[in-house]
């Protein structure tokens, strides 16, 4: 998350949105803290933290279906089995149908700028 910005307006950060995550035995190879700019575990920038991030407990998390939201365009880009699928929307529109049932499975889980408004696709018009 700290090196990630949107594929279209390069907007940073992108906000994160966690459905399904695991967590693994991992141990920190190095001092906190892991990212230079963001931390996305408390949502906020490295320089903005009064205490230090739990990199910890951070590092150990792994998502493995989630949103990734641009603040800036309102794009949103899926997390399917650990892997962001940030892909500009000419390639998406081939892949809508996935994205319209990623949405609507996960509707309950995902805050309405996304399912609703979302872009490139949402379910607004469904409802």
């Amino acid at each position: 998350m700290d090196i990630l910005a949107c594929p279209i307006c390069k907007k940073f950060p992108l906000e994160l949105i966690v459905i399904e995550s695991v967590e693994k035995e991992r141990k920190l190879s190095q001092k906190a803290p892991l990212c230079e700019l963001y931390c996305a575990y408390r949502g906020d920038f490295i320089k903005n933290l009064t205490t230090p991030p739990p990199c910890e407990e951070c590092f150990k998390r792994e998502i493995e279906t989630g949103v990734l939201y641009c603040p800036g365009c309102g794009r949103w880009y899926p997390i399917i089995n650990g892997i962001p699928h940030m892909l500009p929307d000419y390639i998406r529109k081939e892949e809508k149908n996935k994205d319209i049932e990623f949405l609507k499975k996960y509707k309950d889980k995902l805050p309405e700028k996304i399912w609703k408004k979302g872009m490139p696709y949402n379910l607004g018009e469904d409802e």
